[in-house]
């Protein structure tokens, strides 16, 4: 009988593990129950905010660190990652806590360790702003919104909208109008401000050099320490999930509207799923458990 190796399943979440219109992820939940069941960490990475992140974390019962907004910062809990990763410190809650409530208890914030990867969500509004003015471009963020258009934009609700509101490194954008075929002169200024440009499934991003791909490596490296081997899995929907899928041992892309064409040359293992959104998570991380796992226990 061969050991069997260590799993970390790596998620994206809207359009991913959650559906891409109710946010729901019932169709995933035998897929869920079997990584419970095996011990698999359920790695939540998202543009989402870490309030959003924790919220939801809640729900599904999931106690593995999470990587918020597009890598801007990775999160332990301390009740179960007593020795972080160098460089970690308390989770400074202050500031974070929606308009209208009382601190953030329910969400568990007040017990993580946070690793920061990002620039501060300040410094972001104001290059946005310089961007936006220097390009003359009819450009948006979540910086320039209410509450109540951010809600038509995703679908959320108010409770929702605020979570997505508590940024921290990462400024979501649309831009209004005709949108540029060419892109370039965009990113270039982002780049001169030694930051990047990503697209998500609802929004571009403006941040910092931190991408999705580097906190699943540095995640992957301190699960090593402890592990050995580790096999990991990354599921995602947007081109902000493709270097993240481009590291992985099973790279998986959830089917969409949008199509890549070219993706498949780029990460030759990569498998697409059939269904969209929690249908198709469920099916691929299902296979490739039970695959692997019967391999290594013959």
């Amino acid at each position: 009988m061969i050991s069997s190796p260590f799993f970390l399943v790596f998620t994206d979440l809207d359009g991913t593990l959650l559906d891409h219109n109710t946010y729901g992820w019932e169709e995933a939940i035998p897929a869920l129950e079997l990584c419970r069941t095996r011990g698999v960490p359920v790695i939540l990475v998202s543009s989402k905010t870490r309030a959003e992140m924790a919220a939801l974390r809640c729900k599904l019962s999931i106690s593995a660190p999470f990587i918020s907004e597009n890598g801007g910062g990775i999160f332990f809990l301390k009740e179960t990652f007593s020795d972080p990763p160098s460089g970690s410190s308390p989770a400074d809650i202050r500031g974070l806590s929606p308009e209208g409530t009382t601190g953030s208890s329910s969400m568990g914030e007040e017990d993580l360790w946070i690793l920061s990867l990002g620039i501060s969500y300040p410094l972001l509004i104001k290059a946005f702003q310089e961007i936006r003015n220097e390009l003359g471009w009819r450009m948006k963020g979540f910086s320039d919104m209410g509450l109540e258009e951010i809600s038509h934009l995703t679908g959320l609700d108010k409770d929702g909208v605020q979570l997505a509101s508590m940024r921290e490194y990462d400024e979501p954008f649309i831009i209004e109008g005709e949108e540029p075929t060419d892109l370039a002169p965009l990113k270039h200024a982002a780049e001169q401000r030694g930051l990047l440009i990503t697209s998500g499934g609802r929004f571009y991003h403006l941040q910092g050099k931190n991408d999705k791909a580097r906190g699943m490596g540095l995640v992957t490296e301190w699960y090593k320490e402890y592990h050995g081997e580790v096999l990991t899995v990354a599921l995602g929907d947007s081109p902000n999930d493709f270097r993240m899928l481009e590291r992985a041992d099973f790279p998986v892309l959830i089917r969409s509207q949008r199509s890549f064409p070219h993706l498949k040359k780029r990460i030759p293992k990569l498998r697409i799923t059939d269904d969209t959104g929690p249908k198709g998570w469920n099916s691929a991380v299902l296979s490739i458990l039970n695959k692997n796992w019967e391999n290594t226990n013959a």
